[in-house]
C-alpha cells in the first residue's frame, strides 16, 4: 500500500505482481533443495468458500480449484518433490446433494484426464473405487494404465477416500489374502504387524508423506492419510485453495526445512 497525506492508496496491479514475483524468487533462492519433502499430501480445501467470497457458483469454485492443480505439480517438479497426494473427494463428500456432486465428479474426471494427457505425471488412484460411479472408475483405470511408464512426479489422486475407510479396507484385504493362503487366525495373529498392514494400504510401496498441507485456515486432518501421517509435519495455510500461490507453497517448504524431525516425542 502507498500512503499519501494519511490516505492508503492501493498498489497498481502491475506493481503488486512485480513485488510478488520478486518476493517469491527470493524465497525460492533461499530454499535448500536437500531439505525438500519427497512426498507432500495436500488437502485442497476452500473451493466453495472462495466461490462465495468472489460472488461465484459452487461449481465455478471447484473448477477454479481444479485449474490450480497443474500449477502445484509444476512447482513440485521444480523443487524435486517426488510424490504428491491430492485429496479431491472424500467418502463424506459422496453424501453431498446430487446437484452439487454430479458436476463435481465431472470436474474431477476431467482433471484426472488432463493429468494423464499431460504426459509428465504418473497417476495413481487412492480410495475405495467401488464407492464411485462407473464412469469415474473407468477414468481412473485408464489414467493409471496410460501413465504407468511415466517418470515424472507420482500423483496420487485421493477420490472416494477416507482414512478410516482405508484402514478398514487394508485389514479386509489382509484377511482375504491370508484366507486364500489357508492361514489360520492363530497363525495370522502371530505375524500381523505394522509392516504387514502397510502392505495393504492404498499407498503400498510408497514413502509416507513428509509434509501435509491444508489450505483455507482449517487446522485438522479430517481423516486424511491417518496411517501414513503418523510422523508427518503439518502446514496450515490461511488462503482458500483456488487462491493458493507459488509463494504460499514455497513458504510451506521453507517452514518444513526449518523444523527438526524427531520421529517421536
Amino acid at each position: 500500500m502507498l500512503r499519501s497525506s494519511g490516505m492508503r492508496i492501493p498498489y497498481p496491479p502491475a506493481l503488486r505482481n512485480l513485488v510478488y514475483r520478486l518476493y517469491a524468487r527470493r524465497v525460492e533462492g533461499r530454499l535448500d533443495h536437500t531439505q525438500v519433502p519427497k512426498h507432500i499430501g495436500v488437502i485442497l480445501d476452500g473451493n466453495r468458500r472462495w466461490a462465495r467470497a468472489d460472488g461465484r457458483t459452487t461449481e465455478q469454485g471447484h473448477q477454479a480449484g481444479a485449474a490450480k492443480i497443474s500449477e502445484l505439480l509444476g512447482w513440485c517438479e521444480e523443487t524435486d518433490v517426488e510424490v504428491v497426494t491430492l485429496w479431491l473427494l472424500s467418502t463424506d463428500n459422496l453424501d453431498r446433494p446430487e446437484a452439487e456432486l454430479k458436476p463435481l465428479l465431472g470436474i474431477i474426471e476431467n482433471t484426472v484426464r488432463d493429468l494423464a494427457a499431460d504426459g509428465r505425471w504418473r497417476v495413481h488412484h487412492v480410495g475405495n473405487r467401488d464407492l464411485l460411479p462407473t464412469a469415474t472408475q473407468q477414468v481412473l483405470k485408464e489414467s493409471e494404465q496410460t501413465t504407468r511408464d511415466n517418470t515424472g512426479v507420482l500423483v496420487n489422486v485421493a477420490i472416494g477416500y477416507g482414512g478410516r475407510q482405508e484402514i478398514a479396507d487394508a485389514v479386509r484385504s489382509l484377511l482375504l489374502d491370508h484366507a486364500e493362503r489357508g492361514t489360520s487366525f492363530e497363525e495370522l495373529a502371530e505375524v500381523v504387524d505394522i509392516d504387514l498392514i502397510s502392505e495393504h494400504l492404498y499407498t503400498r510401496g510408497q514413502p509416507d508423506p513428509d509434509l501435509v498441507i491444508r489450505t483455507s485456515g482449517e487446522q485438522r486432518l479430517s481423516g486424511f492419510m491417518l496411517w501414513q501421517s503418523a510422523h508427518s509435519e503439518y502446514y496450515f495455510c490461511e488462503v482458500f485453495w483456488p487462491a493458493f500461490r507459488k509463494v504460499d507453497f514455497l513458504r510451506a517448504l521453507r517452514d518444513y526445512a526449518a523444523r527438526h524431525r524427531r520421529y517421536g516425542f
